[in-house]
């Protein structure tokens, strides 16, 4: 039984195949007084069935060979900003949680707290944030620590604000979220109670029109109006600067001591159609018409006497609309009043902006035209990410996971631009997209870089149009040019040049032999017509007489052949009887 030198086998009383371990010898210990004693090491192999076999690797011992790349490199690819803002708030290893999580939740859309380790150890997140914790109970255990400490919340976001330019155009909204907890605070029933049955929490949203994304957010209970959270947003966010685009929703009164105090700070919002001001100052007599855009719109700007402006704009398209839905329903309902109408007539697609800043019209109607962004925003949070439940329990979970739905929805948007930049979404939507990119695999032991090449050998994507989409991005460097699909039909006959008008023998009509003999083609006789004989005999075809027709008799007498007389034909006659 051969095995290792300096090594020894020890009994270690196990029922197993590995009960008898070999043991390297590691050093002696010294006894005073007596003999050096051996001491044995780690352990390097077993004695099974009289052999030594040694020890080896546990299977997969450092997790799968191959790793979900395409999504992931995606969200890394537009998120190194808000890493880096991460670290400078937040403990190392607690950012690297935070940006883990969020771009989860960006390429696995649902997930939820007791799923995100096992998509995390097939995803190349675990690559770009290695070291995160993120079984069920160590995620619950860190979005309470993370919505307990709002301050560093709120450090992030005056990050983000500080970068907007005074001229940008913040859009403020909010939406409700479906929060059936009963152990905290924040679950209320809102307006839409009546028609959801489910209490809800209100997220508000500051949206930047100009980078596209959102800049700050924060968590109301779920009866909170938007008027009463306005002057909140803004004060417990420090929103200093840019021209604020919201809805009805968000009077400016509301802000007003806000405003005061921040010059920077401008609003753009809209007032109802019955406001005594549309009427004093005529805005329902237009004076220009906004050019720039693909739509009949007319507008009118007043100054006001206390410093601020109104802006009236009308669709022509929209006021035709609807003055035809008002003429409808009413002939549906079988009742008409023509007051009304007539009263309303003038009404039908105008829209009225206050605003304490002097804009040109065709500016302040992309203020107002811009507004749907933050809508699309919140679209990507509920139906891309499909964040439309809390799935947490108490306040300071919720806080903590809506600042990192934040997070994830700022990759959101950041990844449907470059799509639509990169022309994909002309061509299939964001959600195929990603299905696409998550069948792209990557080897997780190559080097990590930033575009890699498709021809390296460790990619897993038999689809050929993954791999196009991933070049597209930019994720990955393509050595092969996309080809171009050729065009139908048989390609134009080249005229001949001068050095090809050669007298060239014609080739003969039909289809040429599949073997020719080349040797023997042209000498070669043809062969006669009709089918050739079997067993042809050469040298007596000439002289050999040919047989006589007709069956030959089955016992022929060869010497009376010629004398015999024929038998006659027929039946023989009776003879007669002569009476």
């Amino acid at each position: 039984m051969q095995r290792p030198t300096n090594t020894v086998v020890v009994d270690t009383g196990s029922n197993s195949v590995l009960r008898y371990a070999v043991r390297e010898r590691s050093g002696a210990v010294y006894v005073p007084g007596g003999n050096p004693q051996p001491r044995n090491g780690k352990t390097i192999g077993h004695i099974i069935d009289f052999k030594f076999v040694p020890v080896k690797p546990a299977i997969a011992e450092n997790g799968p060979a191959q790793l979900r790349y395409g999504d992931a490199s995606f969200a890394k690819s537009v998120s190194d900003d808000l890493y880096t803002d991460l670290l400078g708030i937040y403990p190392a290893g607690d950012a690297c949680t935070i940006m883990a999580i969020a771009s989860l939740r960006v390429c696995d859309h649902g997930v939820k707290c007791g799923r995100l380790a096992s998509a995390y150890q097939a995803s190349y997140i675990s690559v770009y944030y290695p070291g995160a914790s993120l079984s069920k109970n160590s995620v619950c255990a860190f979005l309470k620590k993370l919505g307990m400490d709002e301050k560093k919340q709120l450090e992030f976001y005056e990050k983000r604000l500080a970068r907007v330019c005074s001229d940008h155009h913040l859009a403020i909204d909010g939406t409700l979220k479906q929060d059936t907890s009963k152990v905290n605070s924040l679950s209320d029933m809102s307006y839409k109670f009546k028609m959801k049955g489910v209490p809800d929490i209100s997220i508000l949203y500051c949206y930047d029109v100009e980078k596209m994304e959102p800049v700050c957010s924060k968590v109301y209970p779920g009866n909170c109006i938007d008027a009463g959270a306005y002057p909140d947003f803004i004060k417990s966010n420090n929103i200093q600067k840019g021209i604020i685009v919201n809805d009805k929703g968000f009077p400016p009164e509301a802000i007003a001591e806000e405003l005061k105090r921040r010059p920077e700070l401008h609003y753009f919002t809209p007032i109802k159609r019955d406001d005594k001001r549309i009427g004093k100052y005529s805005l329902l007599q237009p004076d220009e018409i906004v050019a720039g855009i693909d739509k009949p719109v007319v507008a009118k700007k007043v100054r006001l006497p206390d410093g601020k402006y109104l802006y009236a704009f009308k669709d022509l398209k929209a006021s035709a609309r609807e003055g035809y839905n008002f003429v409808f329903n009413a002939q549906r309902k079988g009742k008409f009043d023509g007051k009304k109408y007539n009263r309303k007539e003038d009404t039908f697609g105008v829209i009225v902006f206050e605003s304490d800043v002097d804009l040109a019209v065709d500016a302040a109607y992309f203020c107002y035209d811009s507004r749907w962004q933050i809508e699309l925003m919140f679209k990507h949070y509920k139906s891309n990410e499909e964040l439309t439940e809390t799935n947490v329990q108490g306040n300071y979970s919720v806080t903590g996971s809506e600042f990192i739905n934040f997070v994830s929805t700022v990759l959101t948007c950041r990844m449907v631009l470059k799509a639509k930049k990169a022309g994909i979404l002309s061509k299939t939507t964001y959600g195929d997209m990603l299905k696409d990119l998550s069948q792209i695999w990557r080897a997780k032991d190559c080097p990590v870089e930033p575009s890699p090449k498709i021809s390296d050998g460790n990619w897993f994507s038999p689809i050929k149009k993954n791999n196009e989409i991933l070049v597209s991005l930019g994720l990955a460097t393509g050595e092969e040019p996309v080809k171009t699909p050729a065009k139908r039909g048989r390609p134009k006959k080249q005229p001949l040049t001068e050095d090809d008008q050669v007298d060239k023998p014609k080739r003969s009509r039909g289809r040429p032999r599949k073997n020719p003999e080349q040797d023997e083609a042209a000498d070669k006789p043809k062969r006669s017509r009709g089918r050739p004989k079997k067993n042809p005999d050469a040298g007596a075809a000439s002289d050999k007489l040919k047989r006589p027709r007709g069956r030959p008799p089955k016992n022929p007498d060869q010497s009376d052949l010629a004398d015999k007389p024929k038998k006659p034909r027929g039946r023989p006659r009776k003879e007669s009887i002569v009476s």
